[in-house]
C-alpha cells in the first residue's frame, strides 16, 4: 500500500530517491527543493517534469519560529511521510512531526558515528575504514533519531575521496535504503531502533580552518586531509603568500630528508611533496583564485616549500 509523502531535498540524489519511490508505488503529493539559482536541480526539474506540486523556499523559519502560511501551506498537501535524501535547510518540528508517519532522513554513515553535515569527509579524515548508510526518523537532535535502516561493510579504500566514496559507493545503496525504509513503513513492518550513546559522535562542517594543513602532521593524516577535503573546499598550504590547494593526493611510504612540505618534482604527472614519514603525490592543484589543474601544469619549481 503506497503513502502520501512529501520531499524534501535537491541534487540527483533527491531526484533518484523521489523517482524510485513514485514508481515504488507512493504518491508525492509535494516536493521541496532550493530557490532557483544558476544552475538547474534535478529534483526540482523531475517535480516539473512529472506535475508534482513544487515549494521552492530558502528558509521554513522567521526569527526562531516556523513560518505560519508555510505550515498551512504543507498541511493541506496531506502527507502520511516526510522523506529528506538530501536536506540542507532546517524542517522545524511543526513541519516534521505532522504526519502520520513523521519523516524519515538519509545519513552517509553509519549512525551513532559522525553525526553532522560533514560525514564523509570526517570518515576519511579520521581514518575510518569502513562506511554505510543509515536511514532515521528525524526528531529534535542533530541525527540522533532511532534507525530505521542501515547498511554497512562498504570499504574506504586509500585512495578514496569523498566523492568517490559518496557517489561510487554510497550512492546506490543510499537509495535502496530509503526506499526500503518508506516500504517498510507503508507495509507496517518497519523497526525503530533507537540508537545508542556509546560511540557517537558529532563533527563540524569542513570549513577552510579544517582544511588547513600543518605540516608538523604525519603524511598519513595529511593525505586523509587532503582526500577528506577532496572536492570542497580542498586542503589548503601557503606558497609565496597564497594559498594552493591540494587534490587527489596518495601516500607514498618512502621518506626523504627534505623539510616537510617540499616540492620534489613531477611523476607520473603527479607532484611529490614531502612530508613527515612519507611523500605524498598530489594529481591537482588549484593555486590562489585559478581553475583546479592538473598537476603537472602548474609548473611549481621543485625546492619550493608549501608553508
Amino acid at each position: 500500500m503506497g503513502l502520501r509523502i512529501a520531499i524534501f531535498g535537491q541534487a540527483p540524489f533527491g531526484r533518484d530517491v523521489t523517482e524510485r519511490l513514485a514508481d515504488a508505488g507512493h504518491e508525492v503529493v509535494g516536493v521541496y527543493a532550493p530557490p532557483e539559482s544558476g544552475r538547474p536541480d534535478p529534483l526540482a526539474a523531475l517535480a516539473e517534469e512529472r506535475g508534482y506540486r513544487l515549494f521552492r523556499y530558502k528558509r521554513f523559519r522567521k526569527r526562531g519560529e516556523a513560518i505560519p502560511e508555510l505550515v498551512d501551506e504543507y498541511a493541506s498537501l496531506g502527507a502520511e511521510l516526510n522523506v529528506f535524501p538530501f536536506t540542507t535547510v532546517i524542517i522545524p518540528a511543526e513541519i516534521a512531526d505532522h504526519p502520520k508517519h513523521r519523516s524519515i532522513c538519509f545519513h552517509p554513515s553509519l549512525l551513532p558515528k559522525y553525526r553532522g553535515g560533514a560525514a564523509l569527509a570526517w570518515q576519511i579524515m579520521l581514518g575510518e575504514t569502513e562506511s554505510g548508510v543509515s536511514v532515521f526518523q528525524v526528531t529534535e537532535g542533530v541525527d540522533e533519531g532511532p534507525l530505521v535502516v542501515q547498511k554497512g561493510g562498504v570499504p574506504i579504500d586509500a585512495s578514496d575521496t569523498v566523492s568517490s566514496l559518496y557517489f561510487d559507493k554510497l550512492y546506490a545503496l543510499g537509495v535502496d535504503a530509503v526506499v526500503e525504509a518508506v516500504d517498510a513503513i507503508a507495509n507496517g513492518t518497519a523497526t525503530f531502533t533507537a540508537q545508542t550513546e556509546e560511540g557517537a559522535s558529532f563533527q563540524g562542517l569542513v570549513d577552510d580552518e579544517v582544511a588547513r594543513i600543518d605540516w608538523s602532521r604525519p603524511a598519513a593524516e595529511i593525505d586523509r586531509q587532503v582526500r577528506g577535503c577532496d572536492p570542497s573546499p580542498g586542503a589548503h598550504a601557503r606558497l609565496d603568500g597564497g594559498p594552493v590547494r591540494l587534490f587527489g593526493s596518495q601516500l607514498l611510504p618512502e621518506a626523504g630528508n627534505e623539510a616537510p612540505g617540499t616540492l620534489l618534482g613531477l611523476e607520473d604527472g603527479r607532484l611529490l611533496v614531502a612530508a613527515l614519514g612519507g611523500r605524498l603525490a598530489i594529481g591537482k592543484l588549484r593555486v590562489g583564485d585559478g581553475k583546479k589543474v592538473p598537476a603537472a601544469e602548474v609548473g611549481l619549481e621543485p625546492g619550493a616549500r608549501l608553508g
